[in-house]
């Protein structure tokens, strides 16, 4: 058997991260653009208009490439579940994101594929390793180091940034189930139509749905083509390389989120806060890398 064309190789990587660095970009362009409309908006009714937003980009997606075909499905329920998962991880997220620094709440973000270690056994019957456990173990240090819970440091912020995380596992969770048999184009109609309805519900619950300003609706566009974006970036970037690669390019997030911070909000950067993520990333790392050798 040849050896395999190292110059092919390379040529993947580097696709693979231009992909990335795209997610990360649109990650962090999303965080700004919360911040921005934060003042004027709650979460529900930033999420109802990213949804809405978010209808008129997927449908015209979907009637442009003629997928129109593929939005019937028999897995509504699973859709739901999935739905209200992902919608309680992004309000608990746009949340947090007004009462901690950038970084800190990224570095918690990083915290979802440890929870998808640890519910996996639970909702999609995995196994959970020696490695499996060590991995989570060593995450849970990194989450200690990030959010160092005392009665001093311990606030709201932080606590919603973990739910967040967990909110992302259950979504992550629900989606590998549907990838089974759903298309990609039925996966987004179905999010984006559900996150609207329980965002109009959630919203108006008080009889007062804010109407946003001109202002604010550039700011709620960035934030619906961004989220849309940094998935289809990272799926994009998955298909062509593997994970074990992808993953130290989406770490690359924390800094450029630090340095995001410290220019527009003031941020200082928090050196225990990285190095609890950089512990974070170490413990995601390990579980890829042992799941890459248990599959040869």
């Amino acid at each position: 058997m040849s050896a395999p064309d190292p110059t092919y190789q390379n040529s993947d990587v580097l696709r693979a991260a231009f992909w990335m660095l795209g997610a990360v970009g649109s990650f962090s362009l999303m965080a700004v653009a919360g911040r921005e409309v934060s003042f004027e908006l709650d979460t529900f009714e930033i999420m109802t208009y990213r949804s809405l937003a978010g209808i008129v980009i997927v449908m015209s997606i979907i009637l442009l490439t003629g997928r129109l075909h593929e939005l019937p499905t028999s897995r509504l329920g699973l859709h739901m579940t999935r739905n209200l998962f992902h919608f309680a991880g992004q309000n608990l997220w746009f949340f947090a994101l007004t009462l901690i620094p950038l970084a800190q709440l990224f570095a918690l973000e990083f915290t979802t594929p440890l929870w998808v270690l640890l519910l996996s056994p639970l909702l999609l019957g995995e196994k959970l390793t020696r490695l499996r456990v060590l991995a989570a173990l060593i995450g849970f240090v990194g989450i200690l180091i990030v959010a160092r819970p005392s009665p001093d440091t311990l606030n709201i912020g932080t606590a919603t940034a973990a739910a967040a995380a967990i909110g992302f596992a259950g979504a992550m969770i629900f989606t590998k189930k549907l990838t089974r048999t759903e298309t990609l184009a039925c996966i987004m109609f179905w999010l984006t139509l559900t996150q609207s309805i329980f965002g109009l519900i959630c919203a108006g619950i008080d009889g007062d749905i804010a109407l946003p300003s001109l202002a604010s609706m550039p700011w709620l566009f960035v934030i619906a083509i961004c989220g849309l974006l940094a998935h289809f970036c990272i799926a994009s970037a998955l298909s062509i390389a593997p994970a074990t690669l992808v993953s130290p390019i989406d770490f690359t997030r924390l800094p450029v989120i630090a340095i995001v911070g410290l220019v527009l909000y003031d941020e200082p950067v928090d050196a225990l806060v990285i190095l609890g993520a950089v512990i974070i990333f170490g413990a995601n790392y390990l579980n890829l890398w042992s799941e890459t050798r248990r599959n040869r």
